[in-house]
């Protein structure tokens, strides 16, 4: 039916027939002449209908917003002064010479108009128009341009792909599956995969060496602006290598994709952070490296005022009192510092102290803060010394368990950098590294900090020696403060990988019935692997520059996990259910239909 698309008529087609198809973005009347903008997937182009063409011109004036047309023309030159430089098409004009109508719509609920802010509720419901606005289509065109160009890279580098399965077994997270019963094996259920992390390494024990997978994960846990309960992630495994061969791949794919999509060149190698550094610094493992500000320990300097709120943490084991230096911060008013005390209150704090440099060499008489009264001359002077404070100066103080202080004040050092000005540089990947191979859980035994497939650092007796002090062979990418990809290298001995369980409270029991098919593979001849996954909606998310993840997704879900547009999750009816063999309680549906 077409012969270009809208936004392919260009000046190269001057004086050319054209066959187009498309929505009407916009109809406009001038002084009897009908201009129309329709509108594809890559582009709008103006149509001109005139009234000597009358039968033409008559079924033009029907046109309204979105209606589905079908039109043939001729390309010329736009008028003088009518010209649109900030448009592909904006040097032509198509004269209409026929017109046809193929289907009709109605007034959309929202304008369709790149200008229009429109609230996210909405948008999501009629998600199949949202997507029409011209600036969505250009987030999922990049989004192919990437997977095309991950492909392109990983394909060049020998790698394999292969689908691994969506029915699978539960996790040893398994409170966070999704659960899919059978009607075939009535009373048991199948679980949607939190990752294909058993199949990849099972695919590297079947002698694949190289396999990657854009594969889509499921999760069923509380939300957030960058998770979704169902997202994609590029999945990589690999055969007879060490951490440094699997992150220079994926850093020089990173680098290929930038360089693809957005004609960027990303400095190498990527910096390097132990997860220490990280948490002294930054407070975050994640740390965002285009904001120039770092946390200044002062707990030694505060253990014995007669400041509770400081003295208390520092001398606590599980506490922490850090330090962070604004540059030229006295600019800030009153009421600007109190709304940050409300921003870290929201992240656990109780309060947000500060001292206010006035006069670098005034001595106490240069400084201003409510809390200078619980401070000698000397602590006073000796942190200004550590934080390297300068006339013009604000020092921000976080006080309270380490974890508090650390999300609270991490959280407050993102918002200064972005408030103030403070980024350096539009891109800031970095490579976190040296992670704790186990931390401690509510009950008092070990969680793995990543998955407990994940390679130790150290041997098997130093391992069930000293667990807390083992170190991981795992890394993670970040980029502009956000975790876009984690990966290890993996246990491949069966007795180390047993000796891991046996730390993790995994008996031998539970081991065989949740991992026997690893153990087992393992028992074949398992090589030395390792691999990574990378979160696709995120990296898409920071290329288009978006806010959220449901920004690049298709058909999200809201941060409650329900689909605005098909209203799902939903009741079934209980011929399903018999079908499956369940039955739902009824004191819940009924706490659902009174929610």
């Amino acid at each position: 039916m077409r012969s270009h698309y809208c936004g392919t008529v260009t000046q190269s087609l001057m004086g050319k027939d054209v066959e187009l198809c498309g929505w009407v973005h916009r109809r406009r009347d001038h002084g009897g002449v009908i201009f129309l903008d329709v509108r594809d997937r890559e582009g709008i182009v103006q149509v001109v209908y005139e009234p000597d063409a009358t039968q033409t011109f008559h079924l033009a004036e029907k046109i309204r917003s979105e209606f589905v047309i079908h039109i043939k023309g001729v390309v010329r030159e736009r008028p003088d002064g009518n010209v649109n430089p900030n448009m592909a098409t904006g040097q032509i004009e198509v004269l209409g010479q026929a017109l046809e109508i193929l289907n009709y719509a109605e007034t959309p609920p929202f304008p369709l108009d790149e200008h229009q802010h429109v609230g996210e509720e909405v948008r999501l419901h009629y998600r199949y128009l949202d997507m029409r606005r011209p600036e969505i289509q250009q987030i999922f065109k990049m989004r192919a341009q990437v997977n095309h160009a991950l492909r392109e890279f990983l394909e060049h580098e020998h790698f394999l792909e292969i689908e691994t399965p969506i029915l699978t077994k539960a996790t040893p997270e398994g409170a966070r599956d999704y659960l899919v019963p059978s009607r075939v094996h009535k009373g048991q259920f199948y679980a949607l995969p939190q990752s294909p992390q058993i199949f990849k390494q099972l695919l590297m024990m079947a002698g694949m060496e190289r396999y990657y997978q854009i594969v889509r994960c499921f999760r069923d846990e509380d939300l957030r602006a960058d998770r979704q309960p169902e997202f994609t992630q590029l999945d990589m495994e690999m055969s007879f290598v060490n951490e440094n061969d699997v992150k220079t791949l994926s850093e020089n794919m990173i680098c290929h994709l930038f360089r693809s999509v957005l004609d960027i060149e990303l400095a190498q190698p990527f910096p390097q952070m132990s997860y220490a550094d990280a948490l002294e610094k930054y407070g975050s493992d994640k740390p965002d490296l285009r904001v120039p500000l770092e946390f200044t320990s002062v707990d030694d300097l505060v253990q014995d005022v007669e400041f509770r709120v400081f003295s208390g943490p520092a001398k606590d084991p599980n506490g922490r009192v850090v330090a962070l230096r604004l540059p030229q911060g006295c600019k800030l008013t009153r009421k600007q510092i109190d709304d940050y005390g409300v921003f870290v209150s929201r992240h656990g704090a109780k309060g947000l102290a500060y001292i206010k440099v006035n006069e670098r060499d005034a001595g106490m008489d240069g400084l201003q803060s409510p809390i200078l009264k619980f401070l000698t001359d000397d602590v006073a002077q000796r942190i200004l010394e550590r934080c390297g404070a300068e006339t013009g100066d604000v020092i921000f103080f976080g006080a309270d368990s380490t974890r508090i202080v650390n999300e609270a004040m991490g959280a407050l050092r993102v918002q200064l950098g972005h408030d103030c000005d403070l980024l350096q540089g539009d891109w800031a990947p970095l490579w976190i590294v040296d992670f704790p191979m186990f931390e401690k859980n509510d009950e008092g035994g070990w969680d793995p900090l990543h998955h407990p497939f994940t390679s130790p650092a150290a041997d098997m007796e130093a391992l069930e020696k000293k667990p807390a002090a083992c170190l991981s062979r795992a890394y993670d990418m970040v980029l502009n403060g956000f975790e876009i990809g984690g990966g290890s290298i993996r246990i491949h001995k069966m007795a180390l990988q047993k000796a891991v369980f046996k730390l993790l409270g995994i008996d031998e029991e539970e081991a065989h019935d949740k991992f026997g098919h690893l153990l087992e593979a393992l028992r074949y001849g398992c090589p030395p692997h390792g691999g990574i996954a990378f979160g696709l909606d995120r990296i898409v998310m920071l290329m288009t520059n978006t806010q959220s993840i449901r920004d690049v997704i298709a058909f999200p879900k809201t941060q409650t996990a329900t689909c605005l547009l098909t209203h799902a999750p939903s009741n079934v009816s209980q011929a399903q259910l018999d079908e499956v063999g369940l039955r739902v309680q009824r004191e819940h549906l009924k706490a659902q239909e009174e929610a």
